[in-house]
């Protein structure tokens, strides 16, 4: 009766001029490589900055652009976006809905570009015209800090500064209403509750 083995398995024969310490030292590597594996692809899929954390300063990430808005005791929503990110696209008609319709409760929206290139940075704003305060990250230094996960990844922070709910990408509507929820509760927590 024939044997059937996967493309890249050891075989019996094979296995059996293998000494026991060879096989036992393929195994672990093979295990830790693994293990190394799990982690890098967890850590990188996760934004570094968790709620809880506080969010580092607009003002001292030297962004380029319309100056940094005052946010302190204000619920912000920071988006970091591309011009070449088609999700940022479509997040931006959102955000200009949500700018409206809570500013005068004490939202503010501020989205921050990662484009390396100024011209197609000044394309996609004059494009969407934005309602809401658009800046670039020049030096990549406030997106390296925070080490945004993807394009598009919005931090929603609490009156403190401190971050309480992310979101990786834009899912349209989803998203949007997610957001909405998210934006009243913080409106309207007491200012001195988490």
């Amino acid at each position: 009766m024939a044997r059937l083995f996967h493309i890249g398995a050891a075989t019996p024969s094979s296995r059996a001029t293998q000494s026991p310490r060879r096989r036992r030292r393929g195994s672990i590597g093979l295990r830790i490589a693994v293990l190394l594996a799990g982690l890098l692809a967890g850590t990188a899929a996760r934004a570094n900055l968790q709620p809880g954390d506080s969010f580092p300063s607009l003002v001292a990430a030297g962004l380029a652009g319309a100056p940094p808005p005052a946010t302190a005791g204000k619920v912000v929503l920071v988006d970091f976006w591309a011009s070449w990110c088609a999700p940022c696209r479509m997040s931006f008609p959102a955000y200009a809905k949500l700018q409206a319709d809570y500013r005068a409760h004490g939202l503010i929206v501020v989205a921050v570009s990662v484009d390396e290139n100024p011209a197609a940075y000044e394309a996609f704003v004059k494009r969407l015209n934005p309602s809401f305060v658009v800046m670039r990250d020049q030096a990549q230094r406030l997106v390296h800090q925070v080490k945004v996960p993807a394009m598009p990844t919005c931090y929603l922070l609490g009156r403190d500064g401190r971050v309480r709910f992310v979101h990786q990408g834009f899912h349209g509507d989803d998203t949007e209403r997610e957001l909405r929820r998210e934006i009243v509760a913080l409106l309207t927590e007491n200012p001195r509750s988490p």
